[in-house]
């Protein structure tokens, strides 16, 4: 058997397990907001900053009950103010949108006005 040659009896096996997950990817876009979907797809601002950079922030957290731990890092001018972020999330995908979304909206603000953020504005986002 070759690599593109997959028998009818082990096709007929595999079939299900095809189904369900093209089931579950359906599902799950549907249950999600197209602009979560979006950030998700298309996450903005990935990657992180030199940590020995006397202006960049950096943070760190975590969820134990559902395992996503996320880095955010700021990079701040002489007047407070944070002229890029970058992130990386490991987790589901609202997970990674979110962390997408909060570094678009928290870009041009002082570190003290991207302070005011809540975990509540993003989710009704």
């Amino acid at each position: 058997m070759t690599a593109y040659n997959i028998s009818s009896n082990l096709y007929s096996k595999i079939r299900p397990i095809l189904r369900a997950t093209r089931d579950a990817r359906y599902m799950v876009a549907r249950s999600y907001h197209e602009k979560v979907i979006d950030h998700y797809e298309n996450p903005r601002n990935v990657g992180s900053f030199d940590k020995s950079d006397q202006n960049v922030g950096t943070g760190l957290v975590g969820a134990p009950a559902c395992g996503d731990v996320m880095k955010l890092q700021i990079l701040v001018d002489e007047n407070g103010k944070i002229t890029d972020a970058k992130f990386k999330t490991f987790g589901c995908g609202s997970a990674i949108a979110s962390s997408s979304l909060a570094t678009e909206w928290i870009k041009g603000k002082t570190v003290n006005e991207a302070n005011t953020i809540k975990n509540q504005d993003i989710a009704k986002e």
